[in-house]
């Protein structure tokens, strides 16, 4: 990309900065897979985590005069990064400016960047019940919201009462949940936006017994989750069957090509036993969905997100 053209990725960064303050971080070739929790992919071209709303907004003006693509990397959960990495800009979000939690009431106002699990216990200290779900979801709020994530049979937008979110253009704008459209694991406002924050609603409950709820879905979930590096469920479910049921009556859990294996925990995770590469989960990935096609007639559908060259 930048071999025919009379600049260099790090003159393009150096430019960007001159825009940016001092505390926004910018880096070219940033390594990926150690921002993800499968811990595979390539490098980013240019890694910009800003400091500001304001920041944010002159990188997206960048991208778009320079005619850079970007990615918006949250906690690196749910997430696949091809072998040879991104093209174009990586934002993030994990300054602790996008990071704040702030009560208000039954109300927790929550910055994008904030870990789910932050949320979930400064809600149980507050007395508040209904969060607790997010206590296992190894992401952050932006990303949570984006595909609307759920566990323990709640999804991330039942709790949501107002989201504030920036275009491309770096415009913010905030809508209340009812005039949002979300659907299992889906925000469609997300996909061409980024949210930048959400006001959150809890219910008052004491915090003893919201404590032993997170506990009893912290073991739950250790009980049938791999402890491995994984992106977490691989595919969506089928109408007719769990996806993790399927494969495991399909005898695939621990089926590995090269480092990449079926768990044999949980048959909708695909976990990296030390060196795996983005490849061999794309090859394990494409295995599964061929048996599931060849010997149930199901089309699986990843749930994961898949980006990169």
């Amino acid at each position: 990309m930048f071999e025919t053209m009379a600049i260099t990725k790090e003159q393009i960064a150096e430019e960007l900065a001159l825009k940016l303050s001092p505390s926004t971080i910018l880096r070219c070739d940033e390594p990926l897979a150690k921002r993800t929790t499968l811990r595979v992919g390539g490098p980013a071209d240019f890694y910009a985590e800003p400091s500001s709303e304001s920041d944010l907004a002159q990188v997206l003006q960048f991208c778009a005069e320079k005619d850079l693509p970007f990615f918006l990397l949250g906690r690196g959960s749910n997430l696949l990064i091809k072998d040879s990495g991104i093209r174009g800009f990586v934002i993030s979000l994990g300054h602790a400016s996008f990071s704040e939690i702030k009560l208000d009431g039954e109300l927790l106002c929550c910055g994008a960047g904030a870990k789910l699990k932050a949320i979930s216990v400064e809600a149980r200290k507050n007395n508040l019940g209904s969060l607790e779900f997010l206590e296992g979801i190894p992401g952050s709020l932006g990303g949570a919201l984006r595909m609307n994530a759920g566990a323990m049979g709640t999804a991330m937008f039942s709790v949501v009462e107002r989201l504030r979110f920036m275009d491309y253009s770096g415009g913010i704008q905030e809508l209340r949940r009812t005039d949002l459209q979300v659907e299992y694991r889906n925000c469609s406002l997300l996909k061409s936006h980024i949210a930048l924050s959400a006001v959150l609603k809890g219910l008052p409950e004491p915090g003893e017994i919201v404590a032993e709820r997170m506990k009893a879905y912290s073991t739950k979930r250790w009980a049938s989750q791999p402890k491995e590096p994984s992106a977490g469920c691989i595919f969506k479910n089928p109408e007719t069957i769990p996806a993790g049921k399927l494969i495991e009556e399909l005898g695939l859990k621990g089926t590995s090509i090269g480092s990449a294996r079926v768990s044999e925990v949980h048959g909708n995770f695909i976990v990296n036993d030390g060196d795996a590469t983005a490849e061999d989960v794309l090859k394990l990935i494409e295995l599964i969905k061929f048996r599931a096609k060849e010997m149930r007639g199901l089309d699986l559908r990843t749930e994961v997100e898949i980006v990169g060259e």
